[in-house]
């Protein structure tokens, strides 16, 4: 439990105390809130074995004293200036509104953290759902996990997305270092993919806009169990990884829309080697120059329409078709042919996969 949040209830409350001098100590008797900052640091042995008793509320020195715990477990100790009534009621009010903000944090702490623990497998399997259920956590909600990935080390991206989806009972942000921070969101059984990016979009745009930083988001897969919250972490940081060297412009990528991308990311180095030089048999693709690699996009993009890609190429049909006859002149591949076409297109993808340096081993 933070000091702090401590020091701002004291502080809060000092104003309704009639003046009285009021703080609490930890189970050590080390003074580490009151509203005389002058005692803040002192050490009151004496009070901490009294407290370590079973005596719910004693008087030391002038000062009425209430621990803070539950049942034997000492947490900590309330004091209040006086041995009075209103001493008494002081530091029992003091004492109720303190425990239930140690609660609070507590339950929201210990949310977070189980969180995090399924999403790094920090956590057996057969501990998750007992957990959850010890934090009111419902188990079976749909859920989908985003992975936020701010390019500047931005660390206040945490606070800004915190305020964007602050339902803490639904929707969980885990910093996971000073770049990652992952969005676990509830959500309906039909969600869509579109549904999905426009939530994405979202973040992108506030974090852009409000931190100006440049942010990746990974869309994971849809889970319908609690304990498969870490499975959907996994495919969205698959999600940013393929994204990365095959959709280097797009900052959301969702798992469910890799397409070939995720094959190929999962092949190991050497399938990769073995693959490409069966293909190029004449030659490696390193051979084909920037013109006639903008050529083939442009082919691909239009479906293998000789006369669409020429127009946006600007130039002749009979241009075009000649550069086609060339690659496959240097490949042995007719891109016109849907099966060489698709040949070229894994290819191309796994000559890339390979030289991104984002290798599956």
């Amino acid at each position: 439990m933070p000091v702090r949040l401590f020091q701002t209830v004291i502080y809060q409350m000092q104003g309704a105390l009639c003046g009285r001098a009021a703080g609490v100590l930890d189970d050590a008797g080390n003074v580490i809130a009151s509203t005389d900052a002058s005692v803040i640091g002192r050490v009151w042995e004496k009070v901490a074995e009294i407290a370590g008793t079973t005596m719910d509320a004693f008087v030391i020195s002038g000062k009425t004293f209430k621990r803070l715990g539950r049942g034997s477990k000492l947490d900590y100790i309330v004091f209040c200036e006086g041995e009075d009534v209103c001493a008494k009621g002081f530091a029992g009010l003091i004492s109720v509104s303190l425990s239930q903000l140690k609660h609070y944090y507590d339950e929201k702490h210990d949310k977070i953290s189980f969180i995090k623990n399924i999403l790094i497998d920090n956590i057996m399997v057969g501990d998750i759902y007992p957990k959850a259920k010890a934090l009111y956590l419902n188990t079976e909600s749909h859920r989908v996990a985003f992975l936020i990935r701010t390019l500047d080390d931005e660390y206040a991206s945490h606070d800004v997305i915190l305020g964007l989806f602050p339902d803490k009972n639904k929707d969980f942000i885990v910093s996971i270092n000073e770049t990652d921070v992952v969005l676990i969101k509830e959500t309906k059984e039909d969600v869509t993919l579109k549904e999905l990016e426009k939530i994405a979009a979202s973040i992108v745009d506030t974090l852009s806009s409000e931190l100006m930083t440049n942010v990746k988001v990974g869309i994971g897969s849809v889970v319908k169990t609690i304990n498969e919250i870490g499975h959907s972490y996994k495919d969205a940081i698959i999600a940013l990884q393929v994204g990365k060297v095959f959709d280097t412009e797009r900052n959301i990528i969702s798992y469910n829309d890799l397409g070939i991308g995720r094959l190929v990311y999962q092949l190991p180095t050497k399938m990769c080697e073995l693959f490409l030089a069966e293909v190029f048999k004449k030659g490696s693709i390193d051979i084909l120059d920037s013109e006639t690699i903008v050529t083939i996009q442009k082919f691909f993009e239009n479906n293998l329409n000789v006369s669409e890609a020429s127009r946006q190429l600007y130039v002749h049909r009979n241009t075009l078709v000649y550069r086609l006859d060339k690659i496959l002149k240097l490949t042995g591949l007719d891109l016109r042919r849907f099966d060489d076409a698709i040949v070229f297109k894994v290819a191309m993808m796994v000559s890339r996969y390979l030289k991104s340096g984002e290798i599956n081993i």
